[in-house]
């Protein structure tokens, strides 16, 4: 065989045989599926903090990892079908957040290892059976916004303490969630002398529906639910908000940082980055049943200074000694 010859053949061998290394690399990489009730652009500084964590593993979605995103677009329904396409396909990690999306998943798989994010004691709601020991293929993150709700409350009767009549915009699609929280809020309303009137959301169109209802019984304030899908219509809610100028408080900083008159809760960012960091431990090897649940240890106090200006608030001294940030 001639010299050329040879050399052509080689290279043609060798370009059939690239592609299907290449191949063989790509199906290797490892794929989680993320899961979760609203869309994307809603978790847009949550997936940062999630890839952060997944980096801090040593894993980069391209490099070496591939995710499988599945956003619900606040249709809770959809998440059922969602969590069963995850476990079709084979992911080998699924991260949800929100009970709603816990729930669907874990009634989709009892063997793909599963990671919550949750305002409230999993216990509580079922999904491990313990918090140092999960003893399942379910762990995550309790972030106490709902245990919170009480303090919430709290601060926000101290910034209005002429207040008497709060409305209460929950989600009673987020069953467990919602429950929680109204036993905690009339329980503290009961004690602070406050009348609440509770309003449903479920939708876009019924939270404009409960903002006309807000119209009528002229609250002196609002309380907005830790819900995945309330948190996810901040946008909306905060419109609404400023035009019936109602002063209302929130579980999230980011909505406070976003024209919110004050929040109180955990910081999200840094749950979705612990959830990254499991997401990849697991990859690894570990186990969920050996991962403990993550008990939020940090709460944060915001408060928009330029929105209390607009609603003619003015904020107690211990009140803004108290918060972690005063946007102005």
């Amino acid at each position: 065989m001639k010299r050329r010859e040879f050399v052509t053949l080689l290279g043609g061998t060798a370009a059939a045989v690239w592609p299907l290394a290449a191949r063989a690399q790509q199906a290797a990489m490892p794929v989680i599926g993320f899961l979760d009730v609203r869309s994307r652009d809603a978790l847009g500084v949550r997936l940062r903090a999630f890839h952060q964590g997944l980096k801090e593993t040593g894993f980069v979605e391209g490099d070496n990892l591939s995710i499988l995103y599945r956003f619900a677009e606040n249709r809770i329904d959809r998440l059922a079908e969602l969590a069963a396409d995850l476990v079709h396909r084979g992911v080998a990690v699924i991260s949800t957040g929100g009970p709603p999306a816990a729930f669907a998943a874990r009634a989709a798989t009892s063997t793909i290892p599963t990671l919550f994010i949750v305002s409230q004691n999993p216990v509580n709601l079922g999904l491990v059976s313990s918090l140092a020991r999960p003893n399942g293929n379910l762990t995550g993150i309790n972030l106490f916004n709902t245990e919170l709700a009480a303090k919430r409350l709290s601060l926000l009767h101290e910034l209005m303490p002429r207040a008497v009549r709060v409305a209460v915009l929950v989600s009673t699609a987020d069953t467990e969630n919602t429950k929680s929280t109204l036993e905690e809020v009339q329980a503290a309303a009961a004690g602070m002398g406050l009348q609440i009137e509770v309003l449903n959301a479920d939708n876009s169109g019924a939270i404009n529906a409960a903002f006309e209802k807000i119209e009528s019984l002229r609250p002196d304030a609002l309380f907005v639910a830790a819900s995945p899908f309330l948190t996810g219509r901040y946008a909306q809610l905060i419109q609404l908000a400023a035009f019936h100028r109602l002063p209302a408080s929130y579980a999230l900083r980011e909505i406070a940082e976003a024209g919110g008159l004050m929040s109180y809760g955990t910081d999200i960012a840094d749950a979705y980055r612990q959830i990254g960091i499991y997401a990849g431990r697991i990859l690894k090897g570990a186990k969920p049943a050996d991962l403990p649940v993550v008990q939020a240890s940090k709460f944060e106090l915001v408060i928009n200074a330029q929105t209390t200006r607009m609603l003619g608030l003015t904020v107690p001294d211990k009140l803004l000694v108290a918060a972690d940030e005063v946007i102005e």
